[in-house]
């Protein structure tokens, strides 16, 4: 299988719009227009009967002492964890492109409405769920993308890898919510019959050059 991207090309980096957040002056840190970006898949496997779309960050801080604290950076050295940004399922075989900003357009506090989007495709519970779950004033349940928010003061750059995997199944059956850790382990026992990914990049920190 091939995936491709027309919002941004592999190992390049994610355009704004495409995120949660970019980088203020003043603020460190503005909301976005987060648009989901352009994905297309082909060399399809014979015998695929659903497709499941996810997007993860490995690079999120495994402790969060540092992030987004004044006078502080995170370290490259701090063991980091994964962080999903979109779990889209069943996806029927006669999709193989998804174009930008028809999943999402713009940050929706407490989160979009799931599972069933409006083609019946089933989105998943991004990881953002936890991340506000504390904050009045944005928790929920964030179902679909939403985009890149990497700490204003990370030292590295993170990376966000957009997979498709082509199923010998109609749909993907996943035991309790639709976590990115339910969902990949479901997919670690389903009949995947192939699989491509893509990887954008992005940062909020200054001091991180991106080409």
């Amino acid at each position: 299988m091939q995936l491709i991207s027309q919002s941004f090309k592999n190992g390049a980096t994610i355009p704004g719009e495409f995120a949660f957040a970019v980088a203020d002056p003043v603020s460190h840190v503005a909301l976005s227009s987060n648009r989901n970006p352009h994905l297309a898949w082909s060399d399809v496997p014979e015998g695929t009967q659903s497709f499941v779309v996810v997007c993860h960050d490995p690079d999120v801080p495994s402790r969060g002492d540092d992030v987004n604290q004044e006078g502080r950076e995170v370290p490259a050295s701090l063991p980091r964890v994964d962080f999903f940004h979109w779990l889209l399922l069943d996806i029927p075989t006669g999709i193989t492109e998804i174009p930008a900003g028809t999943h999402a357009s713009g940050v929706t506090p407490r989160g979009k409405a799931g599972p069933l989007a409006h083609n019946g495709w089933r989105h998943g519970i991004n990881d953002y769920t936890g991340w506000f779950a504390n904050d009045e004033h944005m928790q929920g349940e964030y179902y679909g993308y939403d985009g890149p928010c990497p700490p204003w003061n990370d030292a590295i750059v993170h990376h966000y890898v957009f997979t498709v995997y082509a199923l010998a199944a109609p749909t993907l059956e996943v035991s309790g919510p639709l976590t990115g850790a339910n969902v990949r382990a479901a997919l670690a026992s389903a009949s995947v019959l192939g699989q491509a990914s893509v990887t954008g990049l992005y940062s909020l920190n200054p001091k991180v050059l991106l080409d």
